[in-house]
């Protein structure tokens, strides 16, 4: 993580054309940048036959090396939307070490009205856009864009994908040589699926020649406009010289795709399964939601505010990866959402209570750019939240928060999804290549994958049995919102938080029980939310009044939180557990060694569940992450990322160990 100019340094000729100060160089043809897009991009890749060969739920990958203005991607998009089956998929992947800000991307878009449909939806979903992996949902689903902010030899390595296309379109070779490297190239022969093509603006002898040592038959083509020459090619294979990995560890290799229909029964209507449930739906897949109260939302997902912000770790940790990237697709997701009644972008303020919290917050500051946190001293952080603070801190400026019932509802509302409550699935049964999910000796319904989403409760089911999760009691006090307090502009944490009034009230929060298996809202909890409002702010406890703050008589709602030892949220394919610990058992003796047993997974079984208190964050990411493993899609996060989620991680380190 840096905090390196973050962001594209533009400069704007008099024709209102961005011209980039790092690269001197134009992000398009001052000429005819359409045509030379659909001319070097389009039609050398032969887009729009492929759209048109797409079978039913086909889908097509296309990877890009310079995401600039998206002048490319909105190209392949009108091309996919006017070629395409209504069923088929694209997924775009674009690498951007020097991502537009949205301001400038709506002035560069606005040159080409042409394209004005498409470049609507993306201003509408680009929020948020910070470094690492960050996906981005258009066209009701139907289209994903990848953004890998950063460098590309540190972004592409990381990627899990097979590419159909490859746009090669960075800065001239002459402005910007690291984005034409061997080393670069080599990552694109890696991630090319058999068949793949290849197309570039430049014609130059070493790029052609390096290109080729990497695995691409390139020719040179005609060009376009001042162009005499641009380079095409295909993917022939990796050389037999290339610098190998190694094969894939077994027990991360992708598992086979569950042939047959495309249904889905997800258990547990939380965040986590709505989720779930909205990511398969947008790609077609028919979702049964099975939730075992009277609605939606009704266990830990049912409080009436939650915090978005993020705990991040300064040191790029695999957890503050994630996190990263689940804030930017949550907060983009939530603009579909009502804000003031389901959400609010107030912002949100973490106090820096003491020297080593105010020594942490100061390293991450550093470690981040200021558009996704920054320092506030006191009393900047006074006026910004309109109250009376002891101390400065952390400011996340995308933050706020958000009615979370509000977020599973909207994602349960897809047409694809079926939700039936008063269903509690106490067993599941595999019968002819379906699983069945019983109450008894009644089934309620069945398919060929299902998706364990009920947080501790996945625990029932003998393979999800040994997984550790725990569960935490968490109290939350609603306070009435007085005129006086209506005056708190943002969220303000320390050890506990306080949110600006929602529907005339303001939630406070929140305790951790480890002990208590009671959810009846307590007056301890209540005297505990309390004390930490003082520590948050004894002006904002003034301006709520005496007469409301009494523990015997405040209203609130508690329930569990379910989080794991590392907490990493669980999600992915899960394993048969005995035969996973004796496949491997190899591992007691010598961890470094790689059985090629294939990995015993259980077919079409899945896991989402515990993200503890960060459910907001990394539980509508994690539906995305299931779906890729799912319909074998390009992974929405890191693969290390992916890797450290799955399910199976617990029994390796059990092994290794000598458990």
């Amino acid at each position: 993580m840096t905090t390196e100019m973050p962001n594209a340094q533009i400069d704007w000729d008099d024709q209102g054309r961005p011209h980039s100060r790092v690269f001197d160089d134009v992000y398009f043809s001052d000429k005819s940048g359409l045509e030379e897009t659909r001319y070097v991009f389009i039609e050398q890749n032969a887009l729009k036959e492929r759209f048109a060969a797409l079978p039913a739920n086909g889908q097509l990958v296309i990877g890009e090396t310079g995401f600039g203005t998206g002048l490319n991607f909105l190209c392949a998009w009108q091309l996919f939307e006017q070629t395409a089956l209504p069923d088929a998929r694209l997924h775009f992947i674009s690498v951007e070490k020097y991502p537009l800000t949205r301001e400038d991307l709506q002035r560069a878009l606005a040159l080409w009205p042409e394209l004005a449909t498409f470049s609507e939806q993306l201003l509408a979903a680009y929020f948020a856009i910070h470094p690492g992996f960050q996906t981005l949902s258009l066209a009701n689903g139907r289209v994903t864009l990848t953004l890998l902010i950063g460098d590309a030899l540190e972004q592409l390595p990381q990627l899990d994908a097979q590419i159909d296309a490859w746009f090669l379109d960075g800065f001239a070779p002459a402005k910007n040589p690291d984005m034409w490297t061997p080393q670069l190239f080599a990552q694109l022969a890696r991630l090319a699926a058999p068949e793949s093509t290849i197309s570039t603006f430049t014609s130059t002898g070493w790029v052609r020649r390096s290109l080729n040592e990497a695995g691409f038959k390139m020719r040179r083509t005609p060009g376009i406009g001042h162009k005499w020459e641009i380079l095409r090619g295909s993917f022939l294979g990796l050389p037999e010289q290339a610098p190998g990995t190694g094969p894939d560890k077994p027990w991360y290799a992708r598992p086979p795709q569950v042939p047959g229909e495309r249904k889905a029964l997800v258990i547990g209507g939380g965040l986590a399964g709505c989720a779930s449930a909205n990511s398969l739906a947008k790609r077609g897949w028919q979702v049964v939601l099975l939730e075992r109260h009277e609605k939606l939302a009704k266990e830990a997902s049912g409080n009436p505010q939650g915090v978005l912000y993020m705990k991040l770790s300064a040191h790029g940790t695999t957890l503050s990866q994630m996190i990263v990237s689940g804030f930017g697709y949550t907060r983009r997701l939530l603009e579909h959402l009502q804000r003031g009644r389901d959400w609010d972008d107030c912002g949100v303020l973490q106090l820096g209570f003491n020297a080593k919290e105010a020594e942490r917050q100061a390293q991450l500051a550093a470690a981040f750019p200021p558009a996704l946190v920054h320092l506030l001293d006191q009393p900047q952080a006074q006026a910004l939240a309109g109250i009376e603070l002891a101390h400065g801190g952390l400011f996340y400026p995308e933050g706020g928060w958000v009615h979370p019932p509000a977020l599973c509802h909207y994602q349960a509302l897809h047409p694809n999804v079926q939700v039936l409550t008063h269903h509690d699935v106490l067993q599941l049964h595999r019968v002819d290549d379906q699983w069945q999910a019983c109450q008894d000796e009644q089934v309620l319904a069945s398919a060929p994958v299902v998706i364990l989403a009920g947080a501790a409760e996945v625990k029932r089911f003998p393979a999800s049995s040994g997984l550790p999760l725990k569960r935490i009691r968490g109290q939350i006090t609603q306070l009435v919102e007085t005129e006086n307090s209506a005056v708190l502009k943002t969220v303000v944490c320390a050890e506990g938080y306080v949110a600006p009034g929602r529907l005339g009230e303001h939630t406070l929060g929140a305790s951790f029980d480890f002990h208590n298996e009671d959810l009846t809202t307590t007056p301890e909890g209540h005297q505990g939310n309390l004390d930490l409002l003082q520590e948050i702010s004894p002006d904002l406890a003034q301006r709520l009044g005496d007469e409301q703050l009494d523990p015997h008589t405040l209203k609130g709602w508690a329930a569990f939180r379910c989080t794991s030892p590392d907490y990493l949220p669980i999600v992915g394919p899960l394993t048969d557990p005995e035969q996973f610990a004796s496949a491997y058992a190899v591992l007691r003796k010598d961890a470094r060694q790689v059985p090629d047993t294939p990995c015993p997974w259980l077919p079409g079984v899945y896991v989402n569940s515990g993200h503890g208190s960060r459910g907001l964050i990394t539980a509508p990411l994690s539906g995305e992450l299931l779906a890729a493993w799912i319909t074998n899609e390009p992974l929405p996060v890191p693969r290390v990322v992916a890797e450290a989620c799955l399910p199976s991680r617990f029994g390796l380190r059990a092994l290794i160990k000598g458990l």
